[in-house]
C-alpha cells in the first residue's frame, strides 16, 4: 500500500485536530493531546508543507477578474 492516491501523509491527525477544535464543548486537553499527534507524525514524516486539494486546484489554475 503506498500514499500515493490514498490518505494523505498525517491527513487523518490533521483531521482529527480540526475536528476537536470544532466540538462544543471544546476539550482544549484533548485538543492539545492531538496537535502533539499530528506534530510527531509530521516530524517523523518529514512533512514540509500541509495544502487541500481544492486549493491546489486553484493554484494550478488562477483566475483573471480584470473584467
Amino acid at each position: 500500500m503506498g500514499d500515493g492516491r490514498g490518505k494523505a501523509v498525517c491527513g487523518q491527525e490533521a483531521l482529527d485536530l480540526l475536528n476537536c477544535v470544532t466540538q462544543s464543548p471544546f476539550d482544549q486537553e484533548k485538543c492539545v493531546l492531538l496537535l502533539n499527534s499530528l506534530r510527531e507524525c509530521v516530524l517523523n514524516k518529514k512533512v514540509k508543507k500541509f495544502s487541500l486539494a481544492d486549493q491546489e486546484q486553484k493554484d494550478a489554475k488562477p483566475i483573471d477578474k480584470k473584467a
